[in-house]
C-alpha cells in the first residue's frame, strides 16, 4: 500500500505508482498541469520515471488561461 498526501489530502493507492500514472488516475492532462514533490518541482520530462513512495506530499498546480 501506498500512502501519499495529494494537496492536503490523504490518499491510499494500492500499488506503486508513477507521477504520470497518478495524474491518469485523478484524469489531469500532465500538460497543463505542475507537479511538486516533497517540496520540489518534478521536470515533465520526468513525470514517468519519478515513482511516488509512501509518505510523499504532492502538490498538483493547474494552469487556468485567462485575461
Amino acid at each position: 500500500m501506498l500512502e501519499l498526501t495529494v494537496n492536503g489530502e490523504k490518499r491510499v493507492l494500492e500499488e506503486a505508482i508513477s507521477v504520470t500514472g497518478l495524474l491518469e488516475q485523478l484524469g489531469l492532462n500532465a500538460k497543463k498541469v505542475a507537479v511538486e514533490r516533497n517540496r520540489e518541482i518534478v521536470p515533465k520530462s520526468q513525470y514517468a520515471e519519478t515513482q511516488l513512495k509512501s509518505g510523499d506530499a504532492i502538490e498538483i498546480v493547474a494552469f487556468v488561461g485567462g485575461g
